[in-house]
């Protein structure tokens, strides 16, 4: 692109994105800008790399990680795509980094059986203070069961799921992240889907909602 051609995203991107307008006050050493931004998406960021590397430690370690590269290249930042997107490209490529620096795949075990500690990360949702204490724990045990569900996956899979259905991520932009095509992407999606449906589909059916009794006219 021109400088022209950069000039004018940065201004559309800007306009569209309150995050890219908080990235470029950190750019601009604006004080307080920064601390707003890791306060929008520390948890956001730890709960996609916990499913990622299976570990709170090193998902809260990984996310200071991605919060340090994303204030060093403060000075060169130049939108391209909405904030978000940058920033989880970021995180997926150090999951993968410190993955095989592990010498394993990545996974979504989030340690021992019964450890409920997850359960109110913003990947899964927190109970409205409404919801009664049967609701929350139907929340909890569904988190549970979609933790087990998304271990059947590999992690290409496994990110683009948690890309799609917790940060609303279009195909497009999953496609930025993990450097595929959005038909690549829209082809691990289905297959995610599909390796999911048979684990998911007894719970589904539980959730809804009994058919309304017949009525018959007289």
């Amino acid at each position: 692109m021109s400088r022209g051609e950069l000039d004018a995203l940065e201004r559309q991107l800007e306009a569209r994105d309150p995050d890219v307008r908080l990235m470029i006050q950190i750019r601009d050493d604006v004080p307080g800008a920064f601390e707003a931004m890791v306060s929008r998406y520390q948890d956001r960021l730890v709960g996609v790399l916990l499913h990622i590397v299976g570990n709170q430690e090193e998902a809260e370690d990984l996310s200071q990680d991605v919060f340090l590269r994303v204030y060093k290249a403060r000075r060169g930042y130049r939108p391209k795509a909405k904030f978000s997107t940058w920033l989880f490209t970021i995180a997926n490529n150090l999951a993968i980094n410190h993955a095989r620096s592990k010498g394993r795949k990545p996974t979504a075990s989030f340690g021992p059986p019964g450890d409920d500690s997850r359960a109110e990360s913003p990947a899964y949702g927190v109970p409205g203070r409404e919801a009664t204490a049967s609701a929350q724990m139907r929340k909890v045990e569904l988190s549970e069961i979609v933790r087990d569900a998304l271990q059947v996956l590999n992690e290409d899979q496994k990110m683009a799921v948690l890309l799609n259905k917790f940060e609303e991520m279009s195909y497009a932009e999953i496609a930025q992240v993990m450097n595929r095509s959005p038909a690549a992407v829209k082809s691990l999606l289905a297959r995610a889907r599909n390796e999911l449906r048979e684990r998911l589909e007894p719970y589904l059916e539980l959730d809804a909602p009994a058919p309304a009794p017949r009525t018959t006219g007289g």
